[in-house]
C-alpha cells in the first residue's frame, strides 16, 4: 500500500495569488493539494525526461565513435567504473 505523507508549505504573496487563481471554480484544479500533485507529477516526469535525454545523448556520442576506440570489458570492468 502507497505511504501518504502530509506536509505543510507556506506561501505568501504573488505565489499565494497564483496559487488561489488556478484553484476552485474559476481555475483548473479543485484544490490545492490536487494542484501541487500535479504540479510534482510534471517535475518527475521532466526530471525523468532529462535523464533519458543524457542516456540518449551518451549513446549517441559512443555509437558514433570510431570502432577502434572501442574496447572489450566485462561485467566486473563497468561496475567498478561506476562506483567511482
Amino acid at each position: 500500500m502507497p505511504r501518504t505523507t502530509t506536509m505543510t508549505v507556506r506561501v505568501s504573496g504573488a505565489l499565494s495569488e497564483f496559487i488561489a487563481a488556478n484553484v476552485g471554480e474559476d481555475g483548473a484544479y479543485e484544490n490545492v493539494s490536487e494542484y501541487i500533485r500535479d504540479l510534482i507529477r510534471r517535475d518527475k516526469e521532466r526530471a525523468e525526461r532529462e535523464a533519458f535525454d543524457r542516456l540518449k545523448a551518451e549513446l549517441n556520442r559512443a555509437f558514433a565513435a570510431p570502432e577502434e576506440s572501442y574496447k572489450p570489458l566485462t561485467a566486473a570492468d563497468v561496475i567498478a567504473r561506476n562506483r567511482t
